[in-house]
């Protein structure tokens, strides 16, 4: 284990960097943390008191809906059948359990709030919709984000961690997860 004074200091803190959010963060090949190794994030906040987004390459499988939502909050009987239907997962991150899920723009309801190349809405009516194949035709459902404190991310990026790449929605929706890496990375840059 490390000793106390090693946990303390186990990330320096960098300058801020207003250029990382809107941006894929890619990991590389020098990123000690295994949990982000070949990792993909679309950072959607950035500033000076700390840096959020979600991982869109690392599925975890297919989850019953019944384990994503509270279904004390959820009466309407007619769609208890759905509770079963399987609906694949990506891990978005370490921290907490929220599902969001990133979406083409065919899909909008009053919980969607709107990005450039993508929507993302976090509410259980749109699993439903999913899990009757009437929500957006492109998603991805992730749980968990991935969070950074005041000066965290920038340390890690001043130590070639993390380089950033331009956000493509192409990227986001192929379908191999190991290529979202390979093709973020070969069209990265290093911070602004």
């Amino acid at each position: 284990t490390l000793a106390k004074a090693d946990t303390e200091n186990w990330w320096i803190e960098g300058k801020f960097y207003e250029s990382v959010k809107d941006n894929f963060l890619v990991a590389t090949l020098e990123m000690p943390d295994p949990r982000f190794k070949n990792s993909v994030i679309v950072m959607l906040e950035n500033d000076k008191k700390g840096a959020w987004g979600l991982a869109i390459n690392k599925p975890i499988g297919a989850i019953p809906l019944g384990k994503l939502i509270d279904l004390s909050e959820y009466s309407e009987i007619e769609k208890k059948d759905l509770i079963n239907e399987k609906i694949q997962i990506y891990w978005g991150g370490p921290v907490g359990q929220k599902v969001m899920i990133i979406h083409s723009k065919d899909y909008k309801n009053e919980n969607t709030i709107k990005f450039d190349s993508f929507f993302i809405t976090s509410d259980y009516k749109t699993l439903f919709k999913i899990a009757e194949n009437k929500g957006p035709k492109k998603k991805l459902v992730i749980i968990g984000v991935s969070s950074w404190g005041e000066g965290q991310l920038e340390g890690e990026m001043e130590r070639d961690d993390w380089m950033l790449s331009e956000i493509d929605e192409n990227i986001i929706f192929e379908k191999d997860n190991e290529k979202k890496w390979e093709i973020a990375i070969s069209k990265g840059f290093r911070r602004l």
